[in-house]
């Protein structure tokens, strides 16, 4: 059953204003200042403000006598929607094809379709608050049954992450407050005077007497809270996007129905490219069916296509997954991020030339939600930074490493502890235990010195490691190396460490 992600954002504005005008110092704090009539009041606070006592609906100049260095900014809720737009859409191409605004400060996605994300909710929630703090974005993101749980979690419960285990949706919510239900202003407030403080409390009236004097849309946020109505979240889209579509007087569900409209709409959809000039990377194909849900399926390209032939076999491998119900009344096809291609002659012969592009291959690994990639080197000398991950098709990486000595064929994820016996400061061990096994060194060549990178990191100043290559009576060779010059006990700990097993 797909689970829906909402990603609150509590410091938008403030967050914004930061990004753009970099110089505001870290340790400045921040109070946005909204004005209603004659009073100016703050609507919003950085960390910082917060801390010195500062907090919403403040009158602006009791804010000021609190915090004499604090910046005051005027809100602008138009900047503030349009910076939440482009967010939407940012996480549209990254993580789900059904992604929505959920003004005025968070987005809604359904996690279906995000096959990339792998490992479990938990690495998935952490990956996406990770990577928007890396942005400058303060988030709190929720996973739940419903959108309406999501939201309130998101923002009542005061975590980077929230999990809401399957089918506990009334345990979780049932005690936060009415505020999250998303019921107009004026209702909550009625609701308070009538002596309601929690959803639970509101789910356990009758419905007749709250829907004689409030009207039907209290009734309906419980019930699409509690996944009694379907919700329904329309995927946020913009004019620069490439979209075909084609509806049905007729609902489809037969697999073979699907597929052949699936390649018209491929045929469609590259035409509309070409005249663009562009090639696609990543595709949404969007189901929308009778009963109101929607589906989706996500298929990505390691580089720009038109390949109508490939774009069609990506979807058709796929469409398997696709549960019509009780019919499909529609399918839209999205480029959700292309990029300029031009048009190549691949060969200029009778005969074709030897393909040994790999691309296709990528491609069907993707898809499949395994991470492709390649790695390339990087200038350090400490050897767990001369490595990065890069793109699994892109420019040929031309650098390489400089070394006078060799390098081991398998390096570890992290340096491992090991116990050595050797003499200080400069020979190398006698023998060395790791992990529960003893090796006795029958040869051995080093030290290579490493210095750190005291540019990079202050503490790194006066370290240095000493690595040796050691081969044990089996013929085995490891990369070993001690922390420390062992002399000094500021250059390093004098600790032993395996890091690397050559081949």
């Amino acid at each position: 059953m797909p689970r829906v992600v909402s990603i609150f954002f509590p410091d938008l504005p403030t967050d914004r204003i930061r990004r753009v005008d970099p110089a505001i110092p870290v340790e400045e704090a921040i109070a946005v200042i909204s004005k209603s009539g004659s009073k100016r009041c703050v609507s919003a606070a950085d960390a910082a403000a917060r801390k010195v006592g500062l907090h919403v609906d403040i009158p602006a100049a009791k804010a000021q006598a609190l915090f004499q260095g604090l910046r005051m900014i005027d809100a602008d809720p138009a900047a503030d929607a349009a910076a939440l737009e482009r967010i939407t859409m940012w996480a549209l191409s990254q993580y789900s094809p059904i992604v929505a605004v959920d003004p005025p400060d968070g987005i809604v996605m359904d996690t279906e379709g995000a096959d990339h994300l792998q490992g479990g909710e938990e690495r998935m929630l952490t990956s996406i608050a990770n990577r928007f703090r890396a942005k400058g974005l303060t988030t709190r993101v929720a996973i739940a049954d419903t959108w309406g749980a999501a939201h309130a979690c998101a923002r009542a419960i005061n975590r980077e992450t929230v999990i809401v285990p399957s089918g506990e949706t009334i345990r979780a919510v049932e005690r936060l407050p009415i505020s999250l239900l998303r019921l107009p202003e004026k209702i909550v407030s009625d609701l308070r005077t009538l002596g309601f403080r929690s959803i639970g409390e509101l789910s356990a009236t009758p419905r007749a007497p709250l829907a004689l004097r409030f009207g039907p849309e209290v009734g309906r946020r419980l019930d699409q809270m509690f996944g009694s109505v379907f919700e329904p979240i329309d995927p946020i889209r913009s004019p620069e996007l490439v979209e075909v579509s084609r509806a049905f007087a007729e609902p489809i569900g037969a697999p073979e129905t699907i597929n052949k409209y699936v390649g018209r709409l491929v045929v469609q959809l590259v035409a509309e490219l070409q005249r663009r000039g562009l090639g696609v990377r990543r595709t949404d194909l969007i189901v929308e069916k009778v009963d109101g849900t929607r589906q989706a399926i996500r298929a990505g390209t390691a580089k720009p296509v038109r390949d109508v032939a490939w774009l069609t076999k990506l979807f058709r491998d796929r469409t398997e997954k696709i549960e019509p119900g009780f019919g499909i009344e529609k399918l839209t096809l999205v480029a959700v991020m292309s990029e300029p291609l031009e048009e190549k002659q691949k060969t200029s012969s009778l005969v074709d030339d030897e393909d040994a592009d790999i691309t296709p291959l990528i491609d069907v690994f993707g898809n499949r939600g395994q991470r492709v990639f390649r790695v390339a080197p990087v200038a350090s000398d400490v050897p767990e930074r001369s490595v990065q991950r890069i793109a699994a098709v892109g420019e040929e990486v031309t650098a390489g490493w400089v070394h006078h000595w060799r390098r081991p064929v398998r390096l570890l994820a992290r340096p491992d502890q090991i116990e050595a016996i050797a003499l200080l400061p400069d020979h190398p061990p006698a023998s060395i235990s790791w992990r529960g096994k003893r090796h006795r060194v029958k040869r051995a060549d080093g030290p290579e010195r490493v210095f750190g990178e005291w540019w990079m990191r202050d503490s790194e100043l006066e370290a240095v490691r000493d690595y040796f290559v050691v081969e044990n009576e089996s013929g085995e060779r490891y990369w070993i190396f001690r922390s420390g010059d062992g002399i000094d006990p500021e250059t390093g700990s004098h600790k032993w460490f395996m890091h690397g097993i050559f081949g």
